[in-house]
């Protein structure tokens, strides 16, 4: 689809909430339209500006919800082996991962998926480099941080630079 097609595709959607939205606010009255259209308009319009369109594939959120309770299952059972030591062995760190997304939500997305995972926290963004503090460095592998991307891209239909 074009950037256009789908610009006007999400800007027919968020009309449709907006004025769902305000007709559930005006509790139905017909009188409440003549404010409710250009509120509608400039909510839509606002909307746009604020969050403009992207690739988000619906259809791929099962998958990339499937991914995030499994890595956080696998996560909270392996912090809870470390925190169950008779002697507690943690080596925390301070990991540097080369970003292949590109800028924007994307990235953003990930810093906060990695850091509702336990044992992971975001600890910057700059540039080109996601800097994560790790309750342990032999939890976290670049393998699975790069799992993590490579969802967060195919759920916003983002291609994967070289990094």
């Amino acid at each position: 689809m074009s950037r256009a097609g789908l610009r006007g595709r999400v800007m027919a959607g968020r009309i449709g909430l907006f004025a769902l939205l305000w007709w559930a606010l005006a509790g139905g009255d017909a009188r409440a339209w003549g404010v409710g259209v250009p509120v509608v308009a400039a909510a839509a319009l606002a909307s746009l500006r604020l969050w403009p369109p992207s690739g988000l594939r619906l259809a791929r959120l099962p998958a990339f919800l499937g991914f995030f309770l499994w890595q956080s299952l696998g996560g909270g059972l392996a912090v809870a082996r470390l925190a169950l030591r008779p002697r507690l062995a943690l080596r925390p760190g301070l990991l540097s991962l080369p970003l292949r997304l590109p800028p924007g939500p994307g990235r953003v997305l990930l810093a906060g998926l990695l850091s509702l995972l336990p044992g992971t926290v975001s600890a910057g963004l700059e540039r080109d480099i996601l800097r994560l503090h790790t309750l342990d460095r032999g939890l976290t592998s670049e393998a699975g941080l790069r799992a993590a991307e490579a969802q967060v891209a195919r759920l916003l239909g983002l291609e994967l630079g070289h990094g």
